[in-house]
């Protein structure tokens, strides 16, 4: 079966349509979407490795564009669509400690949450309610998200080809640790604030 998905998988990551997909992921992940694009990512980056650089860039590209609209759901939508979201994920009754936390340590926060699997959507609402500085807010999420996904493309163009093997061999695995990875990222961030 999981070969059968993992053929699936890089048929589909190797497709003309696959930028697009990624770039939709990337920017939903940053202010709505519970899945990282890590999902799309690795594949994309095994099958066509010459391109992951490109893959980064789009990747940091549409996660800062979709941190900005996170942005504005916490400093115009907070009251509606922005509780929502944070109740969505557990962290309404935890917004005074965050709020503290953020006014002290606001540039700290963007830096490490965007490069942890730690849903780096809580910032960007967060930091649109906090009305963090937005140029300031943009250009951290400029360098963490990049941060985090050119270490990413670096890490599979050098290490391409092994890894493929083994995501060929371990593919149900490689799915299990990244859903894992989500929900650890869930709960760290749930019991640090």
């Amino acid at each position: 079966m999981f070969k059968n998905l993992y053929a699936w998988t890089m048929s589909l990551a190797g497709s003309k349509h696959a930028p697009f997909a990624l770039g939709a992921i990337a920017f939903a992940e940053s202010s709505f979407f519970p899945v990282p694009p890590d999902v799309i990512l690795v594949p994309m980056s095994l099958a066509e490795p010459r391109r992951s650089w490109y893959f980064a860039a789009l990747c940091t590209v549409a996660s800062v564009a979709g941190g900005a609209l996170g942005y504005a759901i916490g400093a115009l939508f907070y009251d509606t669509v922005g509780l929502w979201l944070i109740g969505l994920y557990g962290y309404a009754a935890k917004m005074e400690a965050l709020r503290a936390f953020y006014a002290q340590w606001g540039a700290f926060f963007i830096l490490v949450k965007g490069l942890t699997p730690i849903p780096y959507k809580l910032v960007t609402i967060v930091s649109g309610l906090m009305d963090y500085n937005f140029p300031l807010f943009i250009a951290l999420s400029v360098v963490t998200r990049g941060a985090r996904f050119f270490i990413l493309a670096a890490a599979l163009n050098r290490f391409g080809d092994p890894i493929r093997e083994k995501l060929e061999t371990h593919f149900g695995l490689f799915m299990g640790l990244l859903a894992g990875t989500v929900v650890v990222g869930f709960v760290v961030a749930a019991k640090l604030l």
